[in-house]
């Protein structure tokens, strides 16, 4: 797949520890002497898990979304600012995959010597998945930014709500290990949140176990590998999780048309991010010209007032299965 360029990031990371290597020596520290834990993640999902084990009111607990929280993952290039939150932070949290691979610099040598960084897609090990192209999918010209040989893997590990449990149980052994004192308070937190998540889970396979159908067609980027695994779904989709096209083939297009049409589907599939002008396109050329199309939301650029509105991780969840259901009917 086409890799998003690294070298405009690459050089403020070099500008940025230059000038925070200087003032390292008087600055090295363990911790915040004040008994404050500062955690910086990536992306919303991280953050919403966060402040969830942590509590909403826990005064103890600096947390901050880089990028304002409407960065997308694949597009992101982090500012001198952003390294120096994350280079003097207790808890660095990030995805890990290609499009982090400016993150090496910054945490190979912070100003908080103690800083931990928990790197998402090394937390779930095997059910890390490779990115792949299926029957129908356009893909991309190879870019080389990384080592020759190198796997790329789908980074959109938040879409699985089972990644999620593992990953939530990494974040609360991590923040324990922080802030021993509040141990039991995120024990607890813990506890709750993964039952809500258990909850969502089993709802989401009893969707997949009674639906009519066993497939979804994305007439756009298909970040959702993680969760149609989990449930054993089939998929189809114009491109690639990570893909920067927008613009489809004839052949993609016809392709995924004669799918509409085959497999009768009533829903055609975009993510919160992309247009309805594939997906239009497909339901024309298809033979069901009454196709629905509904949006599922990936959750990869999620916007301060949009948190400040009360979306959070389950509830995109809890809103996306509602769509599931209606897609696989």
């Amino acid at each position: 797949m086409k890799k998003i360029r690294l070298i405009t990031a690459a050089a403020c990371i070099i500008a940025a520890m230059a000038g925070m290597s200087c003032s390292k020596k008087d600055s090295a520290r363990q911790g915040n002497s004040d008994g404050s834990v500062k955690i910086v993640t990536t992306v919303f999902s991280q953050y919403d898990w966060v402040r969830n084990i942590a509590g909403e009111d826990n005064d103890k607990i600096e947390l901050t979304v880089l990028g304002d929280g409407g960065a997308d993952l694949h597009s992101y290039q982090p500012s001198v600012q952003d390294i120096a939150k994350i280079s003097g932070a207790d808890i660095f949290i990030y995805t890990g995959g290609l499009s982090d691979k400016w993150v090496v610099k910054v945490i190979e040598n912070p100003v908080n010597e103690s800083l931990t960084a928990i790197n998402t897609m090394e937390v779930i090990g095997d059910r890390a998945k490779e990115e792949e192209i299926v029957e129908g999918m356009q893909a991309e010209e190879e870019e080389e930014t990384g080592e020759e040989g190198e796997t790329e893997y789908d980074e959109h590990v938040w879409l699985s709500v089972r990644n999620a449990k593992i990953i939530c149980t990494k974040i609360a052994e991590v923040l324990c290990e922080k802030d021993a004192a509040g141990a039991e308070t995120y024990q607890k937190n813990l506890t709750s949140y993964l039952a809500e998540l258990d909850e969502l889970d089993r709802a989401y396979s009893e969707a997949a176990a009674s639906a009519g159908k066993k497939v979804l067609l994305f007439a756009d980027r298909f970040p959702f590998r993680y969760l149609t695994d989990d449930y054993n779904l089939k998929y189809y989709a114009a491109f690639a999780g990570c893909s920067a096209e927008t613009e489809a083939s004839f052949e993609t297009i016809a392709f995924l048309a004669r799918k509409v049409s085959d497999l009768q589907l009533n829903c055609v599939l975009k993510i919160e991010t992309g247009t309805d002008k594939i997906a239009k396109t497909v339901i024309s050329s298809s033979s069901r010209k009454n196709v629905q199309i509904l949006t599922l939301n990936s959750m990869q650029s999620v916007k301060t007032d949009e948190i400040q509105k009360g979306n959070d991780y389950i509830s995109i969840m809890k809103a996306n299965l509602e769509v599931f259901k209606e897609a696989l009917e």
